[in-house]
């Protein structure tokens, strides 16, 4: 085989390996239920992430009555508030956010974007989703059990977690968690080999490391950063199942229950902190630089300009999994550390915003004299950028020794982790469903529906997070049932607790509108056809919509440029697919070969 020419920026090398024969479904069940079709896959994960995402909503309007109305619901006594947090917590942060990034866009745009048929592993790609399905399973189950579930708090701190004390300590609360967590954990290293293996191996020809799409840069880094942060988190939930079901004291000291001694002594409850901080700052990186590289594609797209800095920005991405392996124990500020200690977390977590920093001037500058278009997708990835500004602001006062120690435990920490955790990322993936849903179902969503959702999502995410920075100035504590009548808490403080109550419960509604969008737009929906925001990059140049199994039909694409080719100076048009030969792009820094 012959090279393909590419002018100056090199040629396309010729293929190493033949197409390997993938397996084809036999039944109905093995089309879409046992599904060896990483799109299929994809779907599954996205279903079962956002109906746990629904529940832990549940949850949250559960607690915002609590403290916004405090005894005014029966039902929701302290128990059942703990319960709630902790639940709610969890599966935000690892049963939705994880899986929707990592199993839901992962495995949908990895293949498509890099020019491949599928995961290389299927049968392994298959057996992660069930494995994930398997974890909710236990998780959910956890509602059912005798004592219902935990109430520890998401960060499961011992030995208070397992103590008879904490709701679900003593009962099958925590031992249901723990072992939800480490399934989880099983079949997420499934899917993460498999992501990472096939953005090394599966690339089309011409799809070199430097042409990727920044999605699949994020996706791919974020999968390698939790395959050496989850064993963490496995190795702690193995070790405190192994203290509350046989007796052992890995995390248990001499400690006294109910006013009788425990036959425990040795154990380090600060081990633990250091285990699940190992796995929980990262863990925020892992959400987080999915959401970067998707918003990446998103400003490019919608702003019809190339990426700045495309080169930065994917060595930014880097930059930051590897800076956030070395800043853990600022979370561990008010446990007694060390000064010396102390001042290294504080040092790291303000280094790390750099890159951060690096990434959001990048796109400040891709949006600049570009033709922005205010689609719904590219209206999500500005709320994100501003949002995720917001958030990163009052991360740099929490990262410091000594504004954190006093703001630990009050709501303003509750605001700042939701802003950056919780509404940004949130924010990211509605962006990315508006924009991509053309491509999987070959409808586009409801437009008015869709701007409805988005104004309401925006401005209520700010009503409800920005008067808890001020609860928290007050010192509001975070983590109280009901504050009661204490001395310093001013009426203002009830009252203002209401509002975001009463917000939050707006908002709520509001998903089940872009739920209902979801459904209702498969049937009525305006037909997209193969590429509507004309875009360059290799999904959009499918030869169907949606790809059938193999993505690509008989021949797969060769790819010629970089994912940004948007108003080159010369063209017939304003962008120039990956996989179109020609016209040679004149944009400093764009071939990337």
């Amino acid at each position: 085989m012959v090279d393909v020419p590419l002018g100056p920026a090199g040629a396309v090398a010729p293929s190493d390996l033949d197409d390997v024969e993938l397996y084809h479904p036999h039944s109905w069940v093995t089309k879409y239920v046992f599904s060896q079709d990483a799109k299929v896959i994809a779907i599954q994960y996205a279903f079962v992430a956002l109906s746990v995402g629904l529940i832990a909503l549940v949850l949250s309007w559960l607690m915002r009555l609590q403290l916004g109305f405090p005894g005014v619901f029966a039902f929701i006594d302290a128990s059942a508030y703990y319960q709630f947090i902790t639940m709610h917590g969890m599966m935000m942060v690892v049963y939705v956010l994880t899986a929707l990034f990592l199993g839901g866009f992962g495995n949908y745009l990895i293949p498509l974007m890099i020019g491949a048929r599928d995961m290389v592993f299927p049968y392994v790609n298959m057996l992660s989703f069930w494995v994930y399905f398997l974890a909710v399973l236990v998780l959910v189950a956890s509602f059912f059990a005798p004592g219902g579930p935990t109430g520890a708090g998401w960060t499961l701190y011992p030995p208070q977690a397992i103590l008879s004390g904490t709701p679900g300590g003593q009962d099958w609360g925590i031992i249901l968690m723990l072992s939800s967590l480490i399934i989880f954990i099983i079949g997420f290293t499934m899917g993460g080999l498999n992501y990472v293996v096939t953005v090394l191996q599966a690339r089309a020809r011409g799809m070199t490391l430097m042409r990727m799409p920044l999605t699949v840069w994020g996706i791919f880094t974020a999968s390698f950063m939790a395959l050496l942060a989850f064993p963490a988190l496995f190795v702690g939930a193995v070790m405190m199942l192994f203290d509350r079901i046989f007796g052992t004291s890995f995390f248990v000291p001499a400690i006294v229950e109910m006013g009788q001694p425990l036959d425990r002594n040795g154990g380090s409850p600060l081990l633990f902190q250091h285990l699940f901080w190992f796995f929980g700052h990262p863990e925020v990186y892992i959400v987080a630089l999915p959401a970067f590289g998707i918003v990446s594609d998103l400003i490019s797209t919608h702003a019809r300009r190339n990426i700045f800095g495309y080169r930065m920005m994917v060595w930014a991405l880097l930059a930051i999994g590897a800076l956030s392996f070395v800043v853990w124990a600022h979370h561990m500020y008010v446990s007694g550390m060390n000064p010396y200690f102390g001042f290294f977390f504080a040092t790291t977590t303000l280094i790390i915003a750099v890159p951060t920093a690096i990434k959001v001037y990048n796109w400040i500058l891709t949006l600049w004299r570009g033709n922005i278009h205010l689609t719904l997708p590219m209206l999500f990835a500005l709320a994100f950028i501003v949002t995720f500004v917001n958030g990163g602001l009052t991360g740099l006062f929490l990262g410091n020794v000594v504004v954190d120690v006093p703001l630990s435990d009050t709501m303003f920490v509750v605001a700042h982790f939701h802003m950056v955790m919780g509404v940004a990322p949130i924010l990211v993936i509605f962006g990315a469903i508006y924009h991509w849903y053309p491509k999987v179902t070959g409808r586009m969503l409801n437009e008015t529906l869709g701007r409805i959702h988005f104004w309401v999502t925006f401005l209520g995410a700010y009503a409800i997070f920005f008067p808890m920075h001020y609860l928290g100035l007050m010192g509001i504590p975070r983590r109280y049932h009901d504050i009661g009548d204490m001395a310093f808490v001013p009426p203002s403080a009830h009252t203002l607790n209401a509002f975001i109550t009463i917000v939050a419960l707006v908002v709520g509604a509001t998903q089940l509108l872009f739920v209902f969008n979801l459904f209702w737009s498969l049937r009525h929906g305006r037909l997209a056809g193969g590429n509507p925001w004309h875009a360059t990059t290799l999904e959009w140049q499918t030869p169907e919509t949606p790809p059938p199994h193999g993505n690509w039909g008989k021949t797969v694409p060769t790819v010629y440029r970089w994912a940004y080719d948007y108003s080159v100076p010369g063209a017939d048009q304003d962008f120039l697919p990956q996989n179109q030969p020609g016209i040679t792009s004149v944009v400093p820094g764009a071939s990337h070969g």
